[in-house]
Formats: C-alpha cells, structure tokens, sequence
C-alpha cells in the first residue's frame, strides 16, 4: 500500500511538472529517475528496519572463553548460557557482573561454582 502512495504522488508530480528537470534529461526520464529513486529508497529503508526488528538481529556470541577468579564469581548478578548448536561456535556462559560494563564468556563449567557460591551465599 505504501508503495502504491509513493507511485501515486510520483506520477502526480511528474504529470503536474512539479518538479525541476534533471539538466540534459527529458521530462519522462527525469520522471522515470525520480519514481526509480523513491523504490530505491523505499527498499533500504525497508531492510533496515527487517535488520532493526528482534528476529533479524545479528547475534552476539563469545568468540572465547576465559579463568574467571571466584571473588569475581561473587560478584555475578545473572548468567546466560550460550549453545554452540545455534547460530554461536563456542559453548559458553555469559556472566553479567556487578560493576563491570561487559559480561564475560567463562566455560560452561564454571555453571557449577557458581550455583554452589549462590547457594552457599543464602545459607
């Protein structure tokens, strides 16, 4: 619908000569450039916002694990596991830490301390 709006103005404009001819063109083919212009635009906005939009959205995946020391451990707020079955190489957990500004990928058996440093934490 939005296309046939964009169409419809473009003919109105080009029939109405409410436009200024490209120099050398002849009005049909600067009427052409202006319609072939607007699709063009219309098409990468459209991609950009399919990119923007939750399902396309690039992932981010740890590239690499790393030691992580346990008074870090004491520090982690929340965790997310990442699967190497999906679009991410590597298993790994995302450890969200207090005071830092970016999560660290530790290996997936660090799980393991960590819920026990929790559990021993509540009692």
């Amino acid at each position: 619908m939005w296309m046939g709006v964009v169409g419809c103005v473009s003919a109105q404009v080009c029939v109405q000569g409410w436009y200024r001819p490209i120099k050398g063109k002849d009005k049909i083919s600067s009427c052409h450039t202006i319609m072939d212009l607007k699709i063009v635009f219309a098409i990468v906005c459209l991609c950009a916002l399919s990119i923007t939009s939750t399902e396309a959205r690039i992932p981010k995946c740890c590239a690499s694990t790393r030691n992580v020391h346990v008074q870090t451990l004491m520090r982690v707020e929340r965790w997310d596991v990442q699967e190497s079955n999906g679009a991410c190489d590597i298993s790994a957990l995302i450890l969200h830490v207090r005071g830092m500004k970016y999560a660290i990928c530790a290996h997936p058996r660090v799980k393991k301390l960590l819920t026990w440093l929790k559990w021993m934490n509540k009692h």
